[in-house]
């Protein structure tokens, strides 16, 4: 695995819910197809993140999904 395809495909597989695309600067991101509630946002949840590449994007979606922050 390595080229963009896989990659895209593994990371939207392991965070359901997210659309993975990367910038023609290379910046990896990600994007939610649902909404988020007020309380969500003020939370700190974001509709779409950002990363200078898969690994950081990826640890920005454990964030963005409880993983990081002990809500699981």
């Amino acid at each position: 695995m390595g080229d963009f395809d896989d990659l895209k495909t593994a990371i939207e597989s392991e965070f359901p819910g997210w659309q993975v695309w990367r910038s023609d600067a290379g910046r990896w991101y990600a994007t939610r197809s649902g909404d988020l509630s007020d309380a969500q946002l003020q939370a700190g949840y974001a509709m779409t993140v950002a990363a200078d590449d898969s690994a950081g994007l990826r640890a920005l979606l454990r964030e963005q999904t409880g993983e990081g922050r002990g809500d699981r």
